[in-house]
């Protein structure tokens, strides 16, 4: 669990070591609603929202950081604290089956 005013730097800072077509999944502490990212190539990023709002974004890397505060501000809005997890290779139908404990 990361805190909210340090999660862009984090996701900033484990993008580039992210290996191709791998992700990050973004939730909130109850882990009902979440942001995907998905490097899909060195500055081509795909971002899924899943929340409030179902959304997908094909952006490059530079537009990131504008694109995740307005993300966070609508999907975790009350949330002191986001889990981050780092996850493997990006398949769609797998990625929406992944069932996490709500709490």
């Amino acid at each position: 669990m990361i805190d909210k005013t340090k999660i862009i730097d984090t996701v900033l800072e484990r993008l580039p070591k992210l290996p191709k077509n791998h992700y990050l999944d973004l939730r909130t502490y109850k882990r009902n609603r979440s942001v995907i990212i998905v490097k899909k190539a060195d500055e081509e990023l795909l971002v899924i929202q899943d929340g409030y709002e179902k959304q997908r974004f094909k952006i490059k890397g530079a537009k990131l950081k504008k694109l995740l505060k307005t993300l966070l501000k609508k999907e975790f809005p009350r949330s002191n604290k986001i889990r981050l997890y780092t996850m493997g290779e990006f398949d769609e139908t797998e990625a929406a089956e992944i069932k996490r404990k709500i709490l």
